[in-house]
C-alpha cells in the first residue's frame, strides 16, 4: 500500500502518465542550432552521470518522441517516472536519472538561426 504522494510502483498497475513539460524560458534567447548542440552535449555525457546506458538510450528516445510513443518506451524499458514531464526518473534498480528541460521541449524564447 502506498501513500498519495508516492511514485509509480510496478505492482500497483497504475504507471504515471507522461505529459509535456511546463513552458520554460532559457536564461537568454537561444537559437534552434544552439539548443540542438546543448541537447547533443547532454546526451553524449549522460551515461557518465551514472545509471545504465540502455536506460539513458530509452530516455533519449522518449524525449524525442511524441507522448504516446514516449509512454510506451518508458513502460517497456522499466523506467519509473517520478515527475510526469520526465525530469526525474528511476530505473528498476533505483538509479536516478535527471533530465534538463532543454532536452524535453523548446524554450519560449527560442529565436531563428541567422
Amino acid at each position: 500500500m502506498g501513500c498519495v504522494g508516492s511514485s509509480q510502483a510496478k505492482a500497483d498497475g497504475n504507471p504515471k502518465k507522461i505529459c509535456k513539460p511546463k513552458p520554460w524560458k532559457h536564461h537568454q534567447p537561444i537559437t534552434k542550432s544552439e539548443l540542438i548542440q546543448l541537447r547533443d552535449e547532454f546526451w553524449d555525457t549522460a551515461p557518465h552521470y551514472g545509471g545504465r546506458k540502455e536506460i539513458w538510450d530509452a530516455l533519449r528516445a522518449a524525449a524525442e518522441a511524441d507522448l504516446t510513443l514516449a509512454q510506451a518506451i518508458v513502460d517497456s524499458a522499466g523506467v519509473i517516472v517520478q515527475n510526469a514531464d520526465l525530469t526525474v526518473c528511476y530505473d528498476e534498480r533505483g538509479a536516478k536519472y535527471e533530465l534538463p528541460k532543454y532536452v524535453l521541449s523548446e524554450p519560449t524564447n527560442l529565436i531563428q538561426d541567422n
